[in-house]
């Protein structure tokens, strides 16, 4: 039988991932009282492509908390460069093949965590999440994203911190917003946001500058048919006082416009006229006592104030450390474990 794996949260019921948040609470109330040996005589590969500060941590403490072992890899570095294309000749930079690597892995390990962001050049190769997708082909254990062109964790923590704030999420408004950054970033954590968000029954307002920033059809379809799901729905609006006023939940979130993928010079003319989209006093005066977030790391007084940063209404710090929570839920579910009881 083949692995479940955990790359996207499409591929996961609301049903589903509330038993992992369930799961994560849990957990997260037990941290420091109870020894738990979940993972115990297990091991988790963690390969990393690209830098981290937060999934790197969370997921070797997470890991090292259930008692199991950690291997960090980064090929390119202290492992082999790795080719992810079928069928190719491999005289270029790459030694090995994944075919090999998640097999190998597997032999070794129990669980295979994957972090490799896009390569910027075209959205059109990029959206096909190759390499996390050859690693989930070629495995026969569990494969978890650990962030690509989606960052499911991310998602989790959160919902997790938003559940812990609001109760319940259904009816709510959710303003997911592009904020300025001086270099267009990946748009993994707003299409997770988008998806999560509507999967769990908020009315989500998606805020950009112009349609050109407007996300992949894949997770705008996506969110509408979760939305419709739930009795709610989903609005995308360039109108900033419309789409704070009343929200309860503030998400902010820079990423480049899918139309001038690999083409940053082209684009920075554009975004360069957007920096009023900043997160400040002003805007979350519209809002509905609304909560404050954003997945870190982040540019203050450019993607936010530090007033709103530093306000008692955000949780910037509380969704960071739900990350630990989450991942060390699903990991329990990625072995083969229930859920916890209560």
């Amino acid at each position: 039988m083949s692995p479940r794996h955990f790359l996207s949260t499409l591929d996961w019921s609301r049903r589903e991932l509330e038993g992992v948040l369930a799961d994560a609470s849990r957990l997260k109330e037990e941290r420091g009282t109870l020894a738990r040996e979940d993972l115990a005589g297990k091991s988790v590969a963690l390969v990393f492509f690209n830098p981290s500060l937060r999934t790197r941590t969370s997921f070797e403490i997470g890991v090292f908390e259930m008692g199991g072992h950690a291997v960090v890899l980064e090929p390119g570095k202290g492992a082999w460069p790795i080719e992810y294309r079928d069928g190719v000749v491999m005289d270029g930079e790459a030694e090995e093949h994944v075919a090999e690597v998640a097999r190998v892995l597997s032999r070794y390990c129990n669980l295979i965590a994957v972090r490799a962001f896009p390569k910027f050049q075209r959205w059109e190769d990029d959206r096909e999440d190759l390499v996390i997708r050859q690693f989930a082909k070629y495995a026969t254990v569990p494969v978890l994203n650990m962030e690509t062109i989606t960052h499911p964790c991310q998602e989790l923590a959160l919902m997790l911190a938003l559940k812990e704030k609001l109760g319940t999420t259904d009816g709510k408004k959710f303003l997911l917003t592009w904020t300025y950054h001086p270099r267009p970033l990946n748009t993994a954590v707003a299409n997770s946001a988008l998806i999560i968000a509507a999967k769990f029954g908020f009315d989500v307002t998606l805020l950009c500058p112009t349609p050109e920033y407007v996300l992949d059809a894949r997770y705008m379809d996506a969110a509408r048919g979760f939305a419709k799901e739930q009795g709610s729905r989903v609005t995308v609006t360039h109108d900033v006082d419309a789409a704070y006023s009343g929200a309860h939940v503030v998400y902010a979130k820079s990423w480049g416009a899918l139309p001038y993928f690999g083409r940053w010079e082209a684009e920075k003319p554009i975004r360069d006229k957007y920096k009023h989209f900043i997160v400040d006093e002003r805007k979350m005066a519209l809002t509905d006592r609304g909560y404050f977030s954003h997945c870190l790391p982040m540019r203050r007084n450019v993607k936010a104030t530090d007033a709103v940063t530093s306000s008692p209404q955000s949780l910037v710090i509380e969704e960071a450390e739900n990350r630990l929570h989450v991942q060390k839920a699903l990991l329990r579910r990625l072995v083969g474990l229930s859920g916890i009881s209560p």
